[in-house]
């Protein structure tokens, strides 16, 4: 603005003195903010706190002039009272059909409302008694023990307390009669009904067992009548049951995990040691070191040679095809070797599962095992014995260790499918077989 002012010679204001403050702008004065705050009205003299909170609020506002209230807020409402007429009510009698003595009473009821029934005496229950004949008690109620006339009181009593046997008992003759509990009385009453609900055709009918209710009770009472010293001693007993009991459990457990063991032992072929010395192949030639032989773990493989199939003594449904399913402990290259021979055999590998072919076919297949353990110990054994016949001869030149026919000559007749099954299955798995040459 100034550099126009220069061109059309017009006169500009001075400007100030460009200085370091007016440059750096420290020369402005600083603002300051000063909070509104706004004059807290006092409360007048004699005027309550609650009384001068509710002339403001938050804010201060002046109190309106008129009631706001629109009428839609919570209020009790007025009983809206017409213009009618009150209906009269008036002091009447009335009879109970529950009660049989014909007793009036009286309470107020509307004069428009005609008279009804009693309400409550629908609550009046009554029990159906058995009720007997004298030509009934003499034919088939007589007892030992048992009057006609205490029969008749107790059926009496039956009706009068609705079969409440304790009331029976304490409203019980005494003077008259001779002296009866509870359950001489329960007894009575319920043979009583049996007989007669048998003489009448009755479906349902009623047993009760004195002497077992008696027994129920005396054991209730010593139960009730123990010292404290009594049940200190049942608790503690109690406790000394469970630690048995623990114990037994314990010992189960671990005669369970030893069976387990036991089993899994068996149904596994040992293998040769791992503290077992190999033999190299560039030793063998060496003349100064004769080659001992231990054929220890060949017989003891042979012995225990075969598959263990578990006896599934399981409770519950199980299918008879699981007996056929191979163990766990034999591996791939038993159940290859299995799968093959039964094809050359021309059997199936899953027939069906009856108890003769299921016993039979786990045989069969044992059978296999055995047959190619034996076969291949015996081509260890027939190994074993041409290098100590190589070695005798390194040892003694121009002498020829002459071996049996009879011991050389089993395996030559077999050898393509002997060297084929040989490295299907590898049981002995010893250094030096033919199939490791």
């Amino acid at each position: 603005m100034a550099d126009v002012r220069d061109i059309l010679d017009l006169e500009r204001a001075a400007t100030p003195e460009l200085t370091r403050e007016t440059f750096l702008g420290t020369d402005k004065q600083k603002k300051k903010f000063v909070a509104n705050v706004t004059k807290q009205q006092k409360r007048p003299e004699g005027m309550h706190r609650e009384v001068f909170a509710l002339l403001y609020n938050d804010n201060k506002d002046v109190p309106p002039l008129f009631p706001t209230d629109t009428g839609k807020g919570y209020k009790s409402t007025k009983a809206k009272l017409g213009m009618r007429k009150v209906r009269s009510w008036q002091w009447m009698p009335f009879k109970n059909p529950a009660r049989t003595d014909e007793a009036v009473f009286y309470h107020w009821r509307r004069t428009a409302d005609e008279p009804k029934e009693y309400p409550f005496a629908k609550f009046n229950k009554q029990v159906d008694i058995a009720s007997y004949s004298d030509i009934e008690y003499n034919a088939h109620l007589r007892t030992d023990g048992w009057s006609q006339a205490e029969s008749d009181h107790l059926m009496d009593l039956a009706k009068r307390f609705d079969l409440r046997f304790v009331v029976m008992a304490d409203r019980w003759n005494r003077e008259t009669f001779s002296n009866r509990s509870v359950e001489d009385l329960k007894e009575r009453y319920y043979k009583i009904c049996g007989i007669l609900g048998k003489l009448r055709g009755e479906k349902k009918i009623y047993t009760f067992d004195a002497d077992h209710e008696r027994r129920r009770k005396e054991q209730l009472k010593r139960l009730y009548e123990r010292t404290p010293e009594q049940i200190e001693e049942e608790q503690f007993l109690l406790n000394e049951l469970k630690k048995i009991e623990a114990r037994k459990k314990e010992r189960e457990r671990k005669t369970q995990d030893l069976q387990k063991l036991i089993s899994q032992a068996d149904g596994q072929t040992e293998t040769p040691r791992k503290t077992d010395k190999k033999l190299p192949k560039k030793k063998l030639n060496h003349p100064s070191r004769p080659s001992k032989v231990d054929t220890t773990h060949i017989l003891q493989a042979v012995e225990t040679a075969g598959i263990k199939f578990p006896d599934n003594k399981t409770t519950g449904v199980s299918l008879r095809s699981q007996r056929i399913k191979l163990p766990a402990n034999v591996g791939q290259k038993k159940s290859k070797g299995i799968e093959q021979m039964l094809q050359e055999l021309e059997i199936e590998l899953n027939p069906t599962p009856t108890e003769e072919i299921c016993q039979n076919f786990n045989e069969l297949r044992s059978d296999i095992v055995l047959l190619f353990e034996l076969k291949s110990a015996l081509s260890t054994c027939e190994f074993e014995l041409q290098a100590l016949r190589h070695q005798y001869e390194a040892l003694n030149p121009g002498k020829t260790l002459a071996i049996p026919s009879s011991i050389s000559a089993g395996t030559e007749t077999d050898t393509s499918k002997q060297a084929a099954n040989a490295e299907i299955i590898d049981v002995v798995g010893s250094p030096g077989t033919p199939a490791a040459i």
